[in-house]
């Protein structure tokens, strides 16, 4: 494309996963889309994570969100013509103490008492059916069946191609120099030109924040630069994803035998020169977590490790929805758990800005949760 001023209906800023899915998800509405992106599709916690699709362990408001974006995950082909490296097993999160397990068994109850029955209570004996590698010490734990993983970059790839299919324009190096709402159509110029469109969709991830402020609102993100690591190849023994109730770990085992370990051990982020550093001391930690619970793995070699820059915001879950500013709108702060939920995302925002409501609960995401008197 080339500079000078472009017109569209509407404006999706961040080309990552939800980037990507809410242009694709405006496209099939009627809506002529563009993406404009810092850097290039999936650079950073989109192509980065560890591809989990969940409904285990999400807090509480991301419930319904969970099971809707599984639903689309199982028929992730029909919206994007790839199946994205989407593989059911089922996701675990192990107890390694009586105590660990009492907190699993509540967690369960206050889910029933919500209406949701996904996650199961096992005990020690079917742990070891399920993982007959865990180490002995580890007392029972709680499963979802039906839940799942994909490949990160694959599917932002996927999203990607889809798109473009379509007919949404995506402008990359083109980060976001101002945003400007003039005669009820905003203005943003970026560094491959000035665009128009009287929608904006702030999809920005670790820069979401920045982008909210430019439209006088706050959102108190925090970059964060979550760190996972791969094994050599190793003769199959474990094929649930696998998390622990008492320390950080998100553990699977992928089809050609190398192991992904990760879990929430943190780097240092720079989102200003968009450099992860990788904390080494926090790796051991992480390989020792997970040597503990799969002693197998002691002695395995690690292949490589990485870190992504993500958004994080106070109270652990993201911003979606629309902004106090009409024609603007928000998706950002997934830092960790955002990926299986980007096909929804992106229908939730199409569905706003279409339609004018979502038919899923999204109340508490609202960006309006960190206005202050002092900041209105």
């Amino acid at each position: 494309m080339t500079r000078g001023k472009r017109s569209a209906d509407a404006i999706v800023i961040g080309g990552g996963l939800h980037g990507c899915a809410t242009a694709l998800h405006l496209k099939r509405s009627g809506l002529d889309t563009i993406v404009v992106e810092k850097d290039y599709v999936g650079r950073h916690a989109s192509s980065a994570n560890a591809g989990g699709v969940r409904r285990l362990g999400r807090a509480l408001p991301e419930i319904p969100l969970a099971v809707a974006a599984l639903a689309s995950w199982h028929r992730i082909g029909e919206l994007v013509d790839d199946d994205c490296g989407f593989a059911v097993s089922c996701q675990m999160k192990v107890a390694e103490t009586e105590s660990e397990l009492e907190a699993l068994r509540d967690r369960r109850e206050t889910l029933l008492s919500l209406g949701f029955e996904h996650e199961e209570i096992i005990d020690q004996e079917q742990l070891r059916g399920l993982l007959p590698a865990i180490a002995p010490h580890c007392v029972g734990g709680m499963v979802v069946h039906g839940d799942g993983h994909a490949n990160p970059f694959l599917t932002v790839q996927a999203f990607k191609r889809k798109a473009l299919a379509l007919g949404v324009r995506i402008l990359e190096s083109a980060p976001v120099e101002s945003v400007q709402k003039q005669d009820e159509i905003w203005q943003v110029q970026s560094a491959q030109g000035h665009l128009q469109a009287p929608i904006l969709v702030n999809c920005a991830g670790a820069w979401g924040g920045r982008i909210a402020a430019m439209l006088g609102e706050h959102a108190p993100v925090e970059s964060e630069a979550l760190m996972l690591m791969i094994t050599e190849r190793l003769k199959p023994f474990v094929t649930p994803v696998v998390g622990a109730q008492g320390r950080m770990l998100s553990f699977k085992q992928f089809d050609n035998g190398t192991v992904l370990i990760g879990g929430g051990h943190q780097g240092r982020a720079e989102p200003d020169s968009n450099r992860t550093h990788l904390d080494f001391r926090e790796l051991a930690t992480s390989a020792t977590t997970a040597a503990i619970l799969f002693p197998r793995l002691r002695g395995v070699q690690l292949v490589r490790c990485w870190g992504g820059i993500e958004g994080q915001l106070p109270d652990g879950i993201p911003v979606i929805g629309a902004s106090a500013v009409e024609g603007a709108y928000h998706a950002f702060g997934f830092c960790g758990h955002g990926f299986a939920l980007g096909p929804i995302v992106g229908r939730i925002i199409a569905d706003l800005i279409v339609a004018g409501e979502s038919d899923l609960p999204i109340g508490a995401f609202d960006i309006g949760r960190f206005s202050s008197p002092t900041a209105a």
